[in-house]
């Protein structure tokens, strides 16, 4: 007796390891046939390019009151406020960002600010770099359109577009890997009576501001115009010039997914 119950346990073992066995080999055959379960069950989400290379983004912005953020009385501004997008887009990398606008800023100052050393250095570890430019030098505190004298418009401009050349240049000498982003002007006055002969000089000025950007590697002209263009009060500061919050965020909506998407496709290159 005692030797058939031995037997049966001896029989009840072997076969319950060559079960264990079969189930080893078996999922180890799912395994690199790539039909294993996982246990977390959940889509996988798709990181962002600066996720994947664990790099850390980092924004110089230049330029002037836009670039500042006057108006905006959180006190964001387009750059505070794509800065937070990034940071939300890009967890958990960091985003160090430098805001170098300067209010009242002409292309012309915009160039001798260039020239500091301690500014080309930073441009130097930028990856992505923003830029306001050209109000002043156009509506010049609104003289311009007191008497609006398109001859005088045309010397602006030249003088203009041979300062953002130059601009340009300086900035690639510095740095010719990161990736410029130059927001387009958006008219403030569009509700006053000349404002058939505002908006046409403005669209001017975009149109020959993004051709000069054109002539660059990695420069992308972000048009505003069309922003602001229906209801323009809704998103002007009480000065009437500078966007409000909600202005900036209009911005900002559309300048963050670029930046995100440019970087993106850098990154599969």
């Amino acid at each position: 007796m005692k030797k058939n119950a031995a037997r049966v346990t001896t029989i009840i073992a072997s076969l319950l390891s060559l079960l264990w066995l079969f189930g080893f080999f078996l999922s180890i055959g799912d395994f690199y046939n790539g039909k294993a379960e996982t246990i977390d069950k959940e889509p996988v989400e798709t990181k962002s390019a600066t996720e994947q290379t664990g790099k850390d983004l980092t924004v110089v912005a230049l330029g002037d009151s836009l670039t500042r953020g006057t108006g905006d009385d959180a006190g964001l501004g387009y750059v505070g406020l794509v800065t937070e997008e990034l940071k939300e887009r890009l967890r958990p990398q960091e985003v160090q960002v430098y805001n170098l606008g300067i209010n009242g800023q002409t292309s012309a100052e915009l160039l001798q600010q260039l020239g500091m050393q301690n500014i080309g250095r930073q441009l130097e570890e930028a990856d992505v770099i923003l830029m306001t430019i050209g109000g002043n030098d156009l509506f010049q505190q609104g003289e311009t359109l007191v008497d609006l004298n398109l001859e005088k418009v045309q010397g602006l401009q030249q003088t203009y577009l041979a300062n953002l050349q130059q601009i340009f240049t300086t900035i690639r000498q510095h740095n010719s890997d990161a990736t410029i982003f130059i927001l387009g002007l958006y008219n403030p006055f569009i509700d006053l009576d000349d404002s058939d002969a505002t908006n046409t000089v403005v669209r001017g000025w975009n149109y020959a501001t993004e051709l000069n950007a054109g002539q660059f590697e990695k420069v992308v002209f972000v048009p505003t115009f069309d922003l602001f263009q229906l209801s323009v009060n809704e998103y002007l500061y009480s000065d009437k010039f500078h966007p409000n919050h909600a202005g900036y965020k209009l911005i900002s909506d559309r300048l963050a997914p670029l930046i995100n998407w440019e970087k993106e496709t850098e990154s599969n290159d």
